[in-house]
């Protein structure tokens, strides 16, 4: 009981881009790009390189280079099919493949052009792991708790540290605020944020999982129990298709380079396939970051979300007070607050 009410009342942005527009410019109100524009260094939590991978296309038609930056989710979720993506990354596995679907408002899809022909399909490396549907969520009670989330009170009393009255305070006006922006979703009992992911929950059935936003990376496959193996991957490019939540597996996100997906001509085939064998866009590479030259690895950070800084940013895209708007809406989908990630400074 002490797990269900701590993690459900505590653990309250998708994506890379903390702003469309300029958003406040002659008011003393923020707007959700002033705040985080003027978060404190420590709100900020640094990427590990081991946990973003950098996929480069073929130049595009001026012959502009093309890189797109993912990064990969943190545990509990999705870590058998993020397990065989590290293998088939350092495999080089995706090198001379291509982006093989791109379906307006939907999804960018790449993998194996010969996936489905047997006979021509590129062998998958050895060793990767099984996957399986019921990984779609996870546990309640293997999230990580919120870094000042009190202990039970009889740890308290029995003489550990506990977190101060203002501790508390704040992460309960954190909270509130949290929980009145999120309050309704459409899809699921609860949404949230974990380790600056985007999640959902139902606390009854004690599962959270993580969610379809603009941007996300989920798992290709077939019908079930087929659950993908990670080799066949795509993105999400338009309104986020929550339905798509707990029938496929989430990995990642991506926080850079999106212009160069989104963008890509539309695949006439059904779903968007690529019909016209010139079409398809081949991918030169795929690595993680970890494995590049150091002075080659991209460093970002996001916006830690267990901060006020994020809550009060969560708070402004529910409720717009900056001069352009009339009525704030009073609520936010969870998908439209993305989770801001920047480039560490000095970084190209």
């Amino acid at each position: 009981m002490i797990i269900r009410t701590a993690l459900a009342a505590l653990f309250m942005l998708q994506l890379a881009s903390p702003s469309l527009a300029t958003e406040s410019d002659t008011s003393d109100t923020p707007g959700p790009s002033d705040i985080v524009a003027q978060a404190p260094q420590n709100d900020w939590v640094s990427i590990p390189a081991s946990d973003l991978l950098v996929m480069t296309l073929a130049p595009d038609a001026k012959g502009k280079a093309r890189h797109v930056v993912i990064q990969l989710m943190p545990r509990p979720f999705s870590q058998s099919w993020i397990a065989n993506i590290r293998t088939l990354a350092y495999d080089r596995w995706w090198d001379g493949l291509a982006i093989t679907r791109v379906q307006d408002n939907y999804v960018v899809q790449w993998g194996d052009p010969n996936g489905e022909e047997p006979t021509k399909a590129k062998v998958l490396p050895a060793g990767l792991t099984s996957t399986s549907g019921a990984d779609y969520t996870v546990s309640i009670a293997a999230l990580p708790r919120p870094k000042d989330a009190p202990p039970p009170i009889t740890t308290c009393r029995q003489g550990q540290e506990c977190p101060s009255s203002d501790t508390r305070r704040i992460s309960g006006e954190r909270n509130e605020l949290l929980n009145t922006a999120l309050a309704k979703d459409a899809y699921a009992p609860r949404a949230t944020f974990l380790q600056g992911w985007p999640i959902a929950m139902d606390t009854s059935a004690m599962r959270a999982w993580p969610v379809h936003c603009y941007g996300m990376v989920g798992v290709g496959r077939n019908y079930a129990p087929d659950a993908g193996t990670g080799a066949e991957l795509y993105t999400v490019i338009g309104q986020a298709p929550r339905h798509l939540d707990r029938n496929i597996a989430l990995v990642g996100r991506v926080i850079e380079g999106m212009e160069n997906l989104s963008s890509l001509p539309r695949g006439t085939g059904a779903l968007g396939f690529y019909e016209d064998p010139t079409m398809p866009i081949k991918i030169e590479s795929i690595r993680l970051a970890s494995d590049l030259p150091a002075n080659e690895q991209p460093r970002f950070a996001y916006l830690d979300t267990d901060s006020m800084t994020f809550a009060r940013y969560v708070d402004a895209r529910a409720n717009r007070r900056d001069p352009f708007f009339i009525v704030p809406a009073g609520g936010v989908d969870i998908c439209n607050a993305p989770v801001p990630v920047r480039r560490i400074a000095g970084e190209q």
